[in-house]
């Protein structure tokens, strides 16, 4: 069974209004067990466009399994060069972070929120060994994905009939060169747009604060930033050395999700980064990174407080960057 879906694209091109038709095709479908929830139902269908993967020993993916090894794979593919992991719960991140190795950065995934990692989805940019094998078979894990386990990894995690293995065969660096779209039906009409690929820009990545941040402190807000784009708004997260140590979002209070952000971290927010996923919301933000030892917050700009901001921030000496870019996501 296929699905067709008609979008209507209307551009505005040399003053002239077109519209033009494109068509969707969404090949055959599995039923899956629910949905999001067992009084839901839930199908699968082949998209258009589709990565390369295999499910190890044929189990069966649901819903939630799905949509959280979407979410998962995006993180891992912006570090496909070095070795990285995330740990995704419910759609949204709970823990990631940069390592010499797979073992690190798992441990200092993991060590961000161990609670939330319960019955998460681990994505790993790099094979799976037999020693990371038997640190998550020691936990409660539903899914764990990447691009290739070694023989041993894979005898150990299938001694576990809960663990789903899934062997990302496309590379990560061509992840997102994939069509991804966003598609909503509503009884009020059927939303369509974009996934979110913003990419930072020198152009509009400046510091706007006399305080300077050191070059090791640019690299953890960048890394930062990019964790921020995938959780919830307001999302804050809070990092050093390329670990995630909060992640607070999911807040409609913007100031909440700072003070919660901080209070997750706890002491190891002391001369971390902050990256938000808009602007700072008010001079209670940067009171409350001033009071958790914050060195720089990373923010889209733009707000009509900037100026009363930059000249709070400078008299704690936090570095403030701005990107000039929006990464709300609800």
């Amino acid at each position: 069974m296929a699905r067709r879906i008609n979008v209507r694209i209307f551009e505005n091109s040399e003053n002239d209004l077109w519209e033009q038709v494109e068509e969707l095709e969404y090949g055959a479908f599995t039923d899956l067990p629910h949905g999001e929830n067992p009084q839901q139902k839930a199908e699968l269908y082949k998209s258009p466009q589709m990565i390369d993967y295999a499910v190890i020993d044929n189990q069966a993916l649901s819903y939630n399994e799905i949509t959280n090894l979407v979410e998962v794979t995006t993180i891992i593919s912006d570090f496909y060069d070095v070795p990285a992991c995330a740990i995704v719960n419910n759609g949204s991140p709970c823990g990631v972070a940069l390592g010499r190795n797979i073992e690190e950065a798992y441990e200092k995934a993991f060590d961000c929120d161990p609670i939330a990692s319960f019955s998460g989805t681990i994505g790993f940019s790099k094979s799976v060994n037999a020693e990371v094998a038997k640190h998550i078979n020691s936990m409660a894990v539903k899914v764990v994905a990447a691009p290739d386990f070694d023989s041993k990894a894979i005898e150990i995690l299938s001694d576990n009939p809960y663990i789903k293995l899934i062997k990302l065969n496309t590379p990560l660096e061509k992840f997102k060169k994939y069509d991804y779209k966003e598609i909503k039906i509503t009884p009020f009409g059927t939303i369509i747009q974009d996934f979110n690929k913003s990419e930072l820009n020198k152009d509009t990545f400046k510091v706007v604060t006399q305080t300077k941040p050191t070059k090791e402190q640019i690299e953890d807000a960048i890394f930062a930033w990019k964790i921020a784009k995938y959780a919830k708004t307001h999302s804050v997260v809070i990092a050093k050395d390329f670990k995630t140590s909060a992640i607070a979002q999911g807040h409609l209070n913007p100031i909440i999700a700072v003070e919660e952000a901080l209070n997750i971290a706890c002491d190891s927010s002391k001369e971390a980064v902050m990256a938000l996923d808009s602007t700072i919301a008010a001079i209670d933000c940067i009171n409350a990174a001033a009071q958790g030892r914050i060195s720089l917050i990373i923010h889209s700009g733009g707000s009509p407080k900037d100026a009363e901001l930059i000249k709070l921030a400078d008299k704690f000496k936090i570095a403030i960057i701005s990107t000039g870019i929006k990464n709300t996501r609800n």
